[in-house]
């Protein structure tokens, strides 16, 4: 960079809520990412009125870091928090990331090269979880095993190359003004309806394995089925809007959801629907159970996975289905559907 020459600006966003917990170390990891020569930051963090410290301890680190923003999210989900980090941001490139989520330290950098080099209109890396306790790392084998979610290219670490969403997302300031911002009637799935309606207007999304960071799951089957329930509920008002899932696959846990409601219904009259579906669904947990152990080198979470697997499923399939009931009736989303989970 010359003596005369611009520093180029990366604008980095993230909405929180209640996160007193984490978001120290957020911070502290984001100040410390290694940028390309040439460029500087500014992180925009939009707060949904937390009531648990977090808005104090922001307020302190703003005070001490100029790079750091604080910014108001009165509406308190994700995606009015992201559109208000937009509003404000100043740079060429925004990068979303995540409190709950450790990022390499070139996480950035890394961005703003497959940008660069791919040519697509957002990238993004592989999406990896990582547990806490028993429980919590039987979520995250689950969650990283291809055959527990359809083979969805997210969960491929080496995979380099395009895809049909991404985890969190690195965009030239254009694409926002080229494919809109993020839907503010979605409490969840606002990335997937975002990427979806950026590749049917011609878009490209492109992830690389060199974009590394690590995601922490839910660490209860409570709280995983309550997350699913969410996923699966907002997925029939993405398809309401534009008359299409963002992928196919994420159909499959409703029809699976119809199978045992339409087998339960028919046992008074034959047994065979229920077992024929418990045989080849039994087959199914067992053989996904097996690989996703596997997988994590991590055979003691064998006897936990069956039943985790269940809830990604069955929470996922029913939400969807409790959607769909509101979207025909033309009823308003449930609030019941728009708390946080975690």
């Amino acid at each position: 960079m010359t003596p005369t020459s611009v520093p180029r600006l990366l604008s980095v966003i993230a909405p929180c809520r209640n996160e007193a917990a984490f978001i120290d170390a957020f911070c502290g990891s984001v100040l410390r990412q290694q940028l390309p020569e040439g460029w500087r930051m500014e992180v925009l963090i939009a707060d949904g009125q937390s009531d648990d410290g977090t808005r104090e301890r922001l307020l302190e680190r703003c005070a001490a870091d100029p790079r750091l923003l604080l910014v108001d999210n009165p509406d308190r989900i994700v995606s009015t928090g992201l559109n208000a980090c937009i509003a404000h941001a100043r740079g060429e490139v925004i990068a979303r990331l995540d409190i709950h989520t450790r990022f390499a330290p070139d996480y950035l950098a890394r961005c703003i090269e497959a940008l660069e080099r791919s040519g697509a209109d957002n990238v993004g890396g592989p999406w990896v979880a990582q547990g806490t306790g028993p429980m919590g790392e039987a979520i995250a084998a689950a969650f990283q095993c291809r055959w527990v979610v359809g083979g969805a290219r997210s969960r491929d670490r080496s995979y380099e190359g395009e895809v049909d969403t991404v985890y969190l997302g690195c965009w030239r300031r254009e694409a926002f003004a080229r494919f809109g911002l993020f839907d503010e009637a979605l409490v969840r799935n606002q990335d997937d309806e975002h990427n979806l309606r950026l590749r049917m207007a011609g878009g490209r999304i492109w992830q690389s394995g060199a974009i590394r960071s690590v995601y922490h799951p839910r660490n209860s089957l409570r709280h995983l089925l309550a997350q699913q329930r969410q996923y699966g509920y907002w997925r029939p008002f993405v398809v309401r809007k534009h008359g299409q899932p963002g992928s196919w696959r994420q159909l499959v846990p409703a029809l699976f959801v119809a199978a045992l409601a339409l087998a339960a219904l028919l046992l008074p009259w034959t047994p065979w629907p229920a077992a024929a579906l418990l045989a080849l669904y039994g087959s199914y947990l067992a053989l996904a159970s097996v690989a996703a152990a596997r997988a994590a080198g991590a055979w003691r979470l064998l006897w936990r996975l069956p039943a985790v697997i269940a809830a990604f499923h069955i929470g996922y399939g029913w939400g969807t289905w409790r959607g769909l009931w509101d979207v025909l009736r033309a009823r308003a989303p449930s609030s019941r559907f728009a708390r946080i989970t975690r």
